[in-house]
């Protein structure tokens, strides 16, 4: 059988499944007829040679070309495949069943016809592929000359031997010297004698060597790629001599500020003085010492660093040019002097004419920030610690929270912050007539809803013709039943207070509404939560990643919100990016007493214990796929320190770009662009 034979078997796959058809149904008496005379043949085959295949297959290439694809695919086309040209191979019309049926009985050779599916034609077979396929079926061998049992045949001659071949050596007499290698062993040898090459010579190690010298780059360390230096500690300086000068022996006051601190910020060696070797105590961190010397040198790995020249410059972020961002407060213009404590809180009135100031001394006063001329003075008694203008302009009213504490028999009595709404004077006989109708209480009243009755209630005041919402705490006594980390909301208009209805998750520090949705924002120490008071739901909760939140406030969009914390960090959060800060500022070295943000133009700013203000630009886009822009303009200075606070309060101009700031030096500024 040819090689094109065996490899049209191996194409047409149904045609062994047709000659087992055609077998088992009862076609093997040709088979068996012929059985002598195939004995006979497969005899003399090794003698002659095999007739030549009479089909036409040998000599003619597969048609189709459509690879190991599925019939299925063709089975509803007109086609099968495409040619060598690309065209397609149309299907041969079949014949009705009935006369490819009456066809077959007439025909002898029909049970040796099979129909080739990738090639859409009828392939008979030949007597000498019968014949395989017979051996095949029976499990020989499909050539009759093969021989299963030929006779063994072994290559090796063994003479007695234990193994038929040795693993001997050569022998020295079959080793033919190479002329080549001669020579170049020549050439060797002249070039040691002209001293062309030159040999290693034996290292001498150094009797002396340098303690604390880098041994990075000594020439021996140098050659080899996979050492790296150990980390080298730090130099001995004066610090930890025995006798040091007196500006490097800490005093009490700083060892105790030491102890404040953070371990990793802290000082791992205090220097001490001692008059001589002798009085030196021996060292009690010697052991912890060496024992973290060697964790640094056996158990942690080391990288080797290439240093790569890089201009520090071109690592900086690029930002646009002070200049470009203009105006923004730079210069203190004015100040306004006439208190006589602490400036603790400031508020501004909307159209930017008036602001108020609320101090230590116990008095509120209204000033005209133009002139620096004081308005009006009202003399509370206690430290106002907050003051805050009405946002609508059609009402010039103004809020002050004030703490009382009295005693009565032995109970200690904190009535906490009562909330004064003064009448300022300003505007027109009918706004002037409003005001005196929304600020008058004929009758006491207290507020009955969710049992505020025992610690809130709204009376008149007469002294200063306003009206005053007090709360009471007892502390030396049973506590009453409003926690202190309640919220109130207080309705001026219907004289309303009610509690805010959400359980807050520790001690509240902050808190400021949304600037045009019903939302409100609740910092406590560790975390800023958002509530929509119409759904009454938790909106998100932002994690500062902060020691202490001191003050938070809300940009004009109402989109984004800057934390400032008792640790000097600035946090800026866009709420509609994450949960976490955008970015954290380490801008102040003490603590951040208040942020704020300027309504119209993109500027914020921050004030600290440091008795400086930080001037910041922060443009928002309107673009979701750009995050805002932080830019530092300016450090404002001029306050002075007293009883280790700086400055108290920050509020900016309602329409110009100017800061107003209030210090613990009693003096309130202005600055200007």
């Amino acid at each position: 059988m040819s090689h094109q034979e065996s490899q049209k078997l191996d194409n047409v796959n149904p045609l062994e499944t047709r000659v087992e058809d055609v077998i088992e149904r009862g076609d093997n008496d040709f088979l068996d007829d012929n059985h002598d005379q195939d004995e006979h043949s497969e005899s003399s085959q090794s003698h002659q040679a095999v007739d030549e295949s009479d089909s036409s297959e040998d000599e003619v290439a597969p048609r189709n070309t459509i690879g190991d694809v599925p019939l299925e695919w063709y089975k509803d086309e007109k086609h099968i495949g495409y040619d060598i040209a690309g065209r397609k191979i149309t299907k041969k019309e079949r014949q009705d069943k009935l006369d490819s049926f009456l066809a077959s009985a007439d025909d002898s050779k029909n049970w040796r016809k099979i129909y080739d599916e990738y090639n859409d034609e009828e392939v008979e077979l030949t007597k000498e592929e019968i014949k395989h396929i017979r051996r095949l079926l029976k499990g020989k061998a499909p050539h009759a000359e093969f021989d299963p049992y030929a006779p063994y045949v072994d290559w090796f001659k063994w003479d007695d031997a234990k193994h038929p071949l040795s693993n001997a050596p050569e022998p020295k007499r079959r080793f033919i010297p190479s002329k080549w290698e001669s020579k170049k062993v020549v050439e060797y040898v002249r070039a040691i004698r002209k001293g062309l090459i030159k040999f290693d010579q034996p290292k001498e190690e150094p009797r002396f060597y340098r303690l604390w010298g880098d041994d990075s780059s000594s020439a021996d360390r140098t050659k080899h790629l996979a050492y790296i230096p150990p980390p080298k500690p730090k130099l001995p300086g004066h610090e930890e001599s025995y006798n040091p000068s007196l500006e490097y022996i800490p005093t009490q006051e700083e060892i105790n500020s030491y102890q404040l601190m953070y371990e990793e910020d802290r000082p791992k060696f205090i220097p001490k003085k001692f008059t001589s070797f002798r009085s030196i105590p021996a060292y009690e961190n010697a052991i912890k010492d060496s024992f973290e010397r060697c964790l640094d040198l056996y158990l942690c790995p080391r990288v080797r660093k290439k240093r790569i020249n890089i201009d520090p410059e071109s690592l900086k972020p690029k930002l646009p040019s002070r200049k470009d961002l203009r105006p923004y407060p730079s210069t203190c213009y004015l100040e306004y002097r006439g208190h006589e404590g602490a400036v603790l809180s400031i508020s501004v009135e909307p159209s930017g004419q008036w602001i108020a100031s609320g101090s230590k001394d116990g008095t509120v006063r209204i000033w005209e920030v133009e002139t620096g001329r004081c308005l009006r003075v009202w003399e509370i008694g206690e430290a106002v610690q907050l003051v805050a203008w009405n946002p609508l302009p059609e009402l010039p009213v103004l809020a002050a929270s004030v703490v009382y504490v009295f005693y009565a028999n032995t109970l200690i009595f904190d009535r906490g912050a009562d909330v004064l709404i003064l009448n300022t004077g300003f505007g027109n006989e009918e706004e002037q007539k409003r005001i005196k109708e929304l600020l008058h209480i004929g009758t006491p009243t207290t507020d009955d809803s969710d049992d505020m009755s025992s610690f809130l209630s709204w009376i008149q005041d007469e002294k200063y013709d306003c009206i005053r919402l007090r709360h009471y705490r007892v502390l030396g006594s049973v506590p009453s039943s409003l926690e202190s980390r309640a919220i109130l909301i207080h309705q001026l208009s219907k004289r309303l207070t009610q509690r805010l209805p959400f359980k807050l998750h520790g001690l509240p520090v902050s808190s400021v509404f949304h600037p045009t949705r019903s939302i409100f924002f609740v910092a406590t120490k560790k975390n800023v939560r958002v509530y929509d008071l119409l759904k009454q739901k938790l909106i998100k909760k932002l994690e500062t990643q902060l020691r202490e939140v001191s003050s938070i406030a809300v940009h004009p969009a109402g989109d984004n919100l800057i934390v400032g914390s008792k640790e000097g960090k600035l946090c800026w959060f866009d709420m509609d990016l994450s949960s976490k800060p955008y970015k954290t500022l380490k801008c102040h070295p003490k603590d951040i007493t208040k942020v704020a943000f300027h309504r119209s133009y993109p500027l914020f700013a921050s004030c600290s214990d440091d008795c400086t203000a930080y001037i910041f630009h922060g443009m928002v886009y309107a673009d979701l796929n750009q995050n805002p822009l932080i830019v530092p303009l300016e450090i404002l200075r001029g306050h002075t320190s007293y009883d280790g606070r700086g400055v108290m309060d920050c509020k900016f101009h309602p329409r110009q770009p100017w800061l107003f700031t209030a210090g613990a030096d009693s003096l309130i500024k202005l600055y200007c662009h």
